[in-house]
């Protein structure tokens, strides 16, 4: 009996002791997590609407949907769309505008610049990826960084008739960090459109 004691008093002293050296150590925080998204495998199909000035390719997990709205108004023209993904809960919204006297191309430019320019306060930087493919297509790929509203963004123009902006938005709080994984998904898809387009 006198020998289960002392090995129970031995126990209690030991864990005494092991519980006074971890308080010596400062407490270690745990990185933050966030949940996992699964992602779908990339595969495309080919939007190509009679009477649309453009065709390109577009995920297969993906909608198109016709805008209808924009503030409060309607579309200038019967092409813009959204490009809608109901698993990821983005968007690309998708504005085109045609090129003309009372719209000419360097008034479209400023427009984007201006645009974009309202992400930079809250952005941590800002790249500009030259777009230029053999079909005509040129423009620039915007990619923000930080707590921003759209973290990938682009515009494309033929330069004499066609000008077409996209703008992917998530519906969720801002977060670099938790986005990331479904903002470099998707900037995929924007490239791949953007390679696969074509103006009529």
């Amino acid at each position: 009996m006198k020998l289960e004691r002392k090995y129970f008093l031995l126990g209690i002293w030991m864990a005494m002791i092991a519980g006074w050296m971890s308080c010596n150590h400062p407490p270690t925080p745990r990185p933050r997590g966030y949940f996992r998204i699964d992602l779908p495998e990339k595969k495309y199909q080919l939007f190509d609407k009679p009477g649309y000035p453009y065709t390109f390719e577009y995920p297969v997990y993906a909608n198109i949907v016709k805008d209808t709205v924009f503030f409060d108004t309607v579309p200038e023209n019967p092409y813009w769309i959204n490009i809608v993904f109901p698993g990821l809960n983005g968007k690309i919204y998708l504005t085109y505008k045609i090129i003309s006297k009372k719209q000419p191309l360097q008034t479209l430019l400023n427009q984007v610049f201006e645009m974009t320019d309202k992400h930079d306060y809250k952005a941590d930087y800002r790249d500009e990826i030259r777009i230029h493919t053999p079909y005509h297509v040129d423009g620039i790929f915007f990619s923000l960084g930080g707590d921003v509203a759209s973290a990938k963004q682009f515009f494309v123009t033929d330069s004499t008739r066609h000008f077409l902006r996209g703008a992917l938005y998530f519906y969720a709080v801002p977060n670099a960090d938790s986005l990331a994984p479904v903002n470099q998904f998707v900037e995929k898809d924007m490239w791949h459109l953007i390679h696969t387009l074509r103006w009529r």
